[in-house]
């Protein structure tokens, strides 16, 4: 009888692979295919969102701290990038390495105050200094206060590549992208990863098995800071400019509102609810009805009938269990 369910188990687990594996090569091949058919700068701009959502989703979904502050890591790089790449005349991946180590090291410091603290307390101080950080944007001479820095050069990727074209453009962000989602996908399977979920769920058996939680949470954080900084370090390039809009509280509650639409705790989620919100503010941006609005009762409708996210609910559904896909949340 063990064999029998064993030999079961080892079947459904082959099957949720291939449809898994199918479901990525299907999706590779939509995005490459994708500028032949949609507005390059729109896509490039949901993929740059997607990465970020996903980066807040490793802190939330995963340790299960939520940040108020993570447009501080988006922001921060951009200017960073922005800067390094006009004013210092960078090549766009230096420019890029600049702003994804700038966030880390902000993640650093916002890091060590914050994890100090648990719920509530840990949401508010990161976003105490997140506005700290606003607020030096503001006044800063090198981010050029609310005039921001505009005319940021794409320049030549490797000295090679042309990143002026929107083509060459969009498939280097395709690329950024799909080495963020493998970091990520890398970081949640590996040993690290597996103690972060036992901090999720249960914070205080881990600290009797021994692990030096602080230390975990510290190093979730900066790795969430330093990718939520590569997301905002190509969109810098990608639009040209690095503004304040970048670094307020509102994107901070966006990246949320992404996170929580597509599903938390899903490596996927949060790509669906950057398509979502991405698409509306698209579309609707020339609609006499404000976006907030529509955004808001999307969220609601999500919240009411899709208590785990799209993704979420679809992984709990009796097909996502049939097709091999766990949701653990």
């Amino acid at each position: 009888m063990t064999e029998i369910t064993e030999t079961i188990s080892t079947e459904k687990s082959r099957t949720a692979i291939s449809v898994q594996a199918a479901f990525i090569v299907i999706g590779l091949l939509l995005l490459l295919l994708a500028p032949f058919f949609f507005y390059p700068i729109f896509l490039m701009k949901l993929l740059c969102f997607a990465l970020f959502a996903c980066a807040f989703n490793l802190l939330l979904g995963y340790t299960g701290l939520l940040s108020f502050g993570h447009a501080t890591f988006f922001g921060g790089a951009a200017y960073f990038t922005a800067h390094a790449v006009k004013e210092w005349g960078f090549s766009p991946e230096l420019g890029i390495a600049v702003g994804v180590a700038g966030a880390a090291v902000l993640g650093l410091i916002m890091g060590f105050f914050a994890i100090r603290r648990q719920g509530i307390y840990f949401a508010m101080i990161t976003l105490a200094l997140s506005q700290m950080f606003f607020f030096f944007c503001l006044q800063s001479e090198f981010t050029r206060g609310e005039d921001g820095i505009q005319s940021v050069p794409r320049g030549h990727l490797f000295g090679l590549i042309d990143l002026n074209s929107s083509t060459n453009m969009y498939y280097f962000v395709l690329a950024v992208f799909v080495v963020g989602i493998l970091i990520i996908w890398r970081f949640i399977n590996s040993p690290f990863g597996m103690i972060l979920k036992s901090i999720r769920e249960n914070e205080q058996r881990a600290i009797s098995l021994g692990y030096s939680v602080a230390r975990y949470k510290l190093g979730a954080f900066v790795m969430s800071a330093a990718l939520a900084g590569l997301a905002g370090a190509v969109k810098s390039l990608v639009f040209q400019f690095a503004t304040l809009t970048d670094v307020a509280w509102q994107m901070s509650g966006e990246v949320i509102l992404m996170t929580l639409l597509g599903g938390i705790g899903t490596l996927i989620g949060p790509l669906f609810g950057a398509g979502l919100v991405v698409t509306l503010e698209n579309y609707l941006a020339t609609s006499e009805f404000p976006v907030t609005i529509i955004t808001g009762i999307v969220f609601m409708i999500c919240v009411l009938i899709f208590r785990r996210g799209i993704v979420g609910e679809f992984y709990a559904s009796r097909l996502g269990r049939k097709l091999g896909f766990v949701y653990r949340r």
